[in-house]
């Protein structure tokens, strides 16, 4: 191995990890050397997103997901994806304290990332991590989407497995008859199922559900009850995860979403490049806009010469 912080990272030390991350992350030159020697690696690990409406108790359902994977022997990658503000572009990474204690050099690994203002939820940066993770030998990689509701689809695309959140009491009764992030799940999940409004909101998605195939791989989904705070549900939960995933194995379906994955991180990160290109160029083109006040160009004319512009810088 010619990168020693690759080769501890690949015998699990957990500082050389998330060095390694951080590098492929921000694609340092170091970072797609990285890169290079892991995506030979990847391609094996079953990824699972968890998605579904912000309070539903994601985090703390990945918890006892963790402790169930890592008492079956699992090593577990997980990804925490929060929200970036507008204006900075940070991020309070509220999820990652939710998971303190949880890890365990070696075994499990735990790594929280911004947006980055991408709308769809998950970066090139997270789907790059991703095969990061895979290729550091982590079989079962957890992703947490930032739970935008509706629009927070994009998911589908990236993981195998994709299970659907959903707390009693809060309106996820009438939301499990809606279009959108109810009809993208595998499994659907009625978390908090101590609750009195449970029942009906189990019945509900059941009925949401009944008969309805998915349109990515036929599968039936599934659906369960969970008491994350209790660990209650959580081995038939992770039973439901790997009975989709031999399900993929067996149709031949587990590798095109590796495929599709690898597809989109190269697009996205081919579109933030371009996008710092126009934006680089726009900020300088105070001239053009300035001609633009005085209506002696028209905006078509400035239009025009920023794309020239860009071209001439890619």
């Amino acid at each position: 191995m010619r990168h020693d912080l690759l080769e501890k990272a690949l015998n699990g030390e957990e500082l050389a990890i998330s060095k390694v991350l951080t590098q492929i992350e921000y694609l340092t030159p170091l970072g797609i050397e990285y890169l290079k020697e892991l995506l030979p690696r990847a391609g094996n690990a079953h990824t699972i997103g968890i998605t579904g409406s912000p309070g539903a108790g994601k985090s703390t359902l990945i918890g006892s997901l963790i402790e169930e994977y890592s008492r079956r022997g699992h090593r577990i990658g997980v990804l925490l994806i929060d929200p970036s503000s507008p204006i900075s572009k940070g991020s309070f990474m509220g999820n990652r304290i939710r998971m303190i204690g949880k890890e365990r050099s070696g075994d499990i690994f735990i790594r929280s990332l911004a947006t980055r203002g991408h709308l769809g939820g998950l970066s090139a940066d997270a789907m790059l991590l991703i095969e990061a993770l895979d290729g550091l030998g982590f079989d079962r990689i957890i992703i947490e989407t930032v739970g935008a509701g509706q629009t927070d689809t994009e998911v589908m695309d990236v993981v195998h497995t994709l299970a659907v959140v959903t707390v009693p009491g809060t309106g996820d009764e009438i939301q499990a008859l809606k279009a959108g992030i109810m009809e993208i799940g595998d499994i659907y999940v009625v978390n908090k199922a101590d609750k009195p409004e449970a029942e009906m909101l189990y019945e509900a998605v059941k009925f949401a559900i009944e008969g309805i195939v998915s349109p990515r791989f036929g599968w039936q989904p599934r659906i369960v009850k969970t008491v994350a705070t209790k660990g209650l549900g959580v081995k038939e939960l992770v039973d439901l995860f790997e009975e989709h995933m031999k399900y993929l194995v067996s149709k031949g379906l587990f590798a095109d979403i590796v495929r599709k994955r690898r597809r989109k991180a190269v697009e996205l990160t081919v579109r933030r490049k371009l996008s710092e290109v126009v934006s680089s160029v726009v900020q300088r083109a105070d001239k053009l806009f300035e001609q633009l006040e005085k209506n002696e160009v028209t905006i078509d004319q400035v239009i025009n010469a920023i794309y020239d512009e860009v071209k001439l810088n890619l």
